[in-house]
């Protein structure tokens, strides 16, 4: 009687639940992390626990591997959850661990579950107790650690990067959800199929999806999944690693001036509901950076694009952004005025802090004066062509040139400008003064 209350029980449970691996061998995926050589691998099987951070998607098994170590632990283990807990909460849970230490030499394994939802003041309540191994911290995160985690955090523990499922992790996946319920779903090979990628390497999802269809009474095929989810489901996080992966394809496929690539990720992140001045900002960002002065045009474009959406909004405006990827796709690209200000910055960096010529000091008063600040200084709109050709760099500076024009687009007429500039230069140097009459 017991036993059938206890089945009833379970099959009231969700699928995602009932499912869940008691052991490590019953997970599926991450085998570089799980297996002899990974790093979550070899402190299971060495029951030697450092604290780690667990960095990926929802639904890739990031909380069951967590319930694992603390199912097969020795050691006690306590879960909370970043949402929930505040620091007088861990300052109790630091106080029993430490006694627990002291008095039976154990240690704690704390899992914190969306550990970036914690504060500065929380995360730093962590530095002592992961510090003299009162604590040993696991976390789980969907944002990248790098913006929601401090350094001293990151600092004292082992980051583990888990990627969505696979394609053939689902399948394995599909098959375990059939043992558990003891009957083949009602699905096509293109139904099968059509789940799996909208499951978009989303375990849970999956699993959902399959509860969903698993009592049909007719089979399923691609079209059918089509009308029971109504349209494909878009994993986006606005604030984790998604989010700066799909900017970044956005990015480099502009770079690499392909059009149709650049319209693909826009069009992702705009149906996964990204904020549109984020990409906006971007979008600004790689008119200075990779086109410039090759076509000055970009800039005034991403700015226009981005005032005339900020009237329009959204969706209307979204068509001014696409008119700017295409524009930032198909311009010449040069990354000069990039690498010049980075030069500039890396020669400021390794030089001295030399003052600048007394020629070129504000002369305030007469004191000023008398010490030479401004003295011999040439007023170049009093030369001919508006050039004296003094020197403006610190005399203790070795001649440097940051700037080097692409031959491509307007940059072409910077490099005429520049190569003029550098030949007057020269040419005056040795020469009269050039002072108009």
């Amino acid at each position: 009687m017991g036993r059938n209350l206890q089945n009833l029980t379970d099959d009231h449970k969700p699928l995602a639940d009932r499912i869940r691996p008691n052991i490590f061998d019953e997970v599926v995926g991450h085998p570089e992390i799980l297996g002899e050589k990974g790093l979550i691998g070899r402190m299971v099987r060495g029951e030697n626990y450092k604290s780690f951070v667990m960095w990926g998607p929802p639904g890739v098994g990031k909380t069951t591997i967590a319930r694992l170590i603390g199912n097969s632990s020795k050691i006690n283990f306590l879960s909370v959850s970043a949402i929930f807990t505040s620091v007088s909460d861990l300052r109790k849970i630091f106080s029993d661990a430490k006694v627990k230490k002291n008095e039976n030499n154990e240690r704690t394994v704390l899992f914190v579950d969306e550990i970036h939802r914690f504060n500065k003041s929380q995360q730093d309540a962590f530095l002592p107790v992961i510090e003299d191994g009162t604590i040993i911290l696991i976390g789980s995160t969907t944002e990248n650690p790098s913006f929601s985690l401090n350094s001293a955090l990151l600092s004292r523990i082992s980051l583990v990067t888990m990627g969505k499922l696979s394609r053939n992790s689902l399948g394995l996946l599909i098959k375990k959800v059939e043992e558990r319920l003891g009957r083949k779903m009602p699905l096509t090979k293109t139904g099968l199929e059509a789940v799996i990628s909208f499951s978009d390497g989303d375990g849970r999802r999956l699993i959902n999806i399959l509860e969903e269809v698993s009592s049909s009474k007719v089979i399923i095929d691609e079209d059918g999944i089509e009308k029971i989810l109504q349209r494909k489901v878009f994993y986006h996080d606005k604030t984790g690693d998604n989010h700066y992966d799909l900017i970044s394809a956005l990015h480099k496929s502009i770079r690499g001036s392909d059009c149709d690539a650049s319209l693909y990720w826009l069009a992702r992140m705009l149906m996964a509901g990204e904020d549109q001045n984020f990409i906006l900002r971007r979008l600004t960002r790689i008119a200075t950076e990779d086109i410039g002065l090759a076509d000055p045009d970009a800039l005034r474009i991403c700015l226009d694009s981005w005032n005339a959406f900020r009237n329009l909004g959204a969706p209307e405006g979204d068509l001014v952004i696409s008119q700017a990827v295409i524009y930032l796709s198909l311009a010449p690209k040069s990354n000069a005025n990039y690498l010049a200000f980075k030069n500039s910055i890396k020669t400021v960096e390794n030089e001295d802090s030399f003052p600048p010529p007394t020629h070129l000091l504000s002369k305030k008063n007469r004191k000023m004066e008398d010490l030479g600040f401004g003295k011999n200084y040439k007023y170049d709109p009093k030369f001919n062509d508006s050039f004296s050709g003094q020197t403006y760099l610190p005399d203790q500076l070795k001649p440097v040139s940051f700037y080097k024009p692409a031959e491509r687009g307007f940059e072409r007429e910077m490099k005429k400008r520049l190569e003029y500039y550098s030949g007057l230069r020269k040419k005056l140097k040795n020469s009269d003064t050039g002072e108009k009459k």
